[in-house]
């Protein structure tokens, strides 16, 4: 190559690597052979600082489903604390009627009965007689018994969670305080407000959610419908629903670089723009980003959400919306990422 020509090249060669930090990636379709990445720059985020958060988050996630099981086994109890209650307050009735029978005939009542008997077959039909009477007082025993025991041992299960739930909520507030904590180092402090809507749909929910509202650890094992790389089956299935819900606009998930979720395929970022990234200059774009960050917090639960950063604030279910200042500010895309 000759001089001139080097001289030429080298302010072009400026100018698009400018214009690519400026725009972004181009869409998968554009270079399906490579993963397109993602717009989200948190390479320079310190490990520990993300290790820390991370931690507490996970933690807070784990307190906050032992207290929605709680809750839901306290109204179970609470209904059969009230229908055996019911039970027993039926039956009590009956406890007094033998007691008054009993008053009335005197212990040698049973004997009297079976020697007031002028033939054997009156004595045997008598006989009968007196056991399906003890018989039938037996039951109704037991079953009062039955129904005060049922009564007494729901009591006794509804305040253990009682304890539970003080126990999850004082853990809770313990790992929010230790989020926000980690969060303060990487520029997240102060309360900048939420982007929760109502009427934002509902998500179907994720897959490996356990009994406890745990989510179990998932793979880099489908293939990421953004890019040539891979994804986790929740996040493809977070994929699907945010699309579903009408959100069509660029999407890019898979990265091979950095150390965090993109290259394990549980993150995306979802752009404001048909293509690529660039941020946001109108009210519409605007109103995009908050409105899939709103969808995205409403289901959070439903989808196994780890944290959503949009327009230099940061999102966490044990923190809610901080102030984000971190490599990137977010202005361009609504980050993603997932548990």
């Amino acid at each position: 190559m000759t001089a001139p020509l080097r001289r030429w090249l080298t302010p072009v060669v400026a100018v698009v690597a400018a214009l690519t930090v400026l725009v972004g990636p181009t869409p998968a379709t554009a270079a399906p052979s490579t993963p397109t990445p993602s717009g989200h720059s948190e390479d320079d985020d310190d490990p520990l600082i993300t290790e820390a958060i991370d931690a507490a988050n996970r933690a807070y996630l784990q307190a906050k489903a032992k207290l929605d099981k709680s809750r839901k086994r306290q109204l179970q109890l609470a209904l059969e604390v009230k229908a055996a209650q019911s039970e027993f307050d039926a039956l009590s009735p009956q406890v007094a009627q033998m007691a008054a029978q009993s008053y009335r005939t005197g212990r040698m009542g049973a004997m009297a009965m079976l020697l007031d008997s002028s033939t054997p077959d009156s004595f045997v039909r008598r006989a009968a007689a007196l056991d399906e009477l003890n018989l039938m007082n037996a039951q109704k025993l037991a079953a009062i018994n039955a129904a005060k025991n049922r009564a007494e041992q729901a009591k006794i299960a509804l305040d253990i969670e009682v304890r539970e739930q003080e126990k999850q909520k004082n853990a809770m507030a313990r790992e929010k305080a230790e989020t926000e904590k980690a969060l303060q180092l990487v520029g997240g402090i102060g309360f900048t407000g939420g982007l929760v809507s109502a009427t934002s749909p509902v998500a179907r929910v994720g897959p490996g959610r356990t009994a406890d509202g745990d989510w179990k650890p998932e793979s880099c094992s489908e293939n990421d419908p953004t890019t040539s790389g891979c994804i986790t089956p929740r996040t493809l299935h977070a994929y699907k629903e945010v699309k579903r819900a009408g959100f069509n606009r660029f999407v890019g998930c898979y990265r091979p670089g950095g150390p965090w979720e993109h290259p394990k395929g549980r993150a995306c970022d979802w752009s404001l723009q048909n293509s690529g990234f660039s941020p946001w200059r109108t009210k519409d774009q605007r109103m995009y980003g908050n409105n899939v960050a709103a969808f995205l917090i409403r289901n959070a639960d439903r989808l196994g959400i780890y944290y959503v950063i949009w327009n230099r604030q940061i999102w966490f279910p044990a923190t809610g919306w901080k102030s984000y200042s971190g490599p990137s500010n977010h202005t361009d895309h609504v980050h993603m990422s997932l548990l």
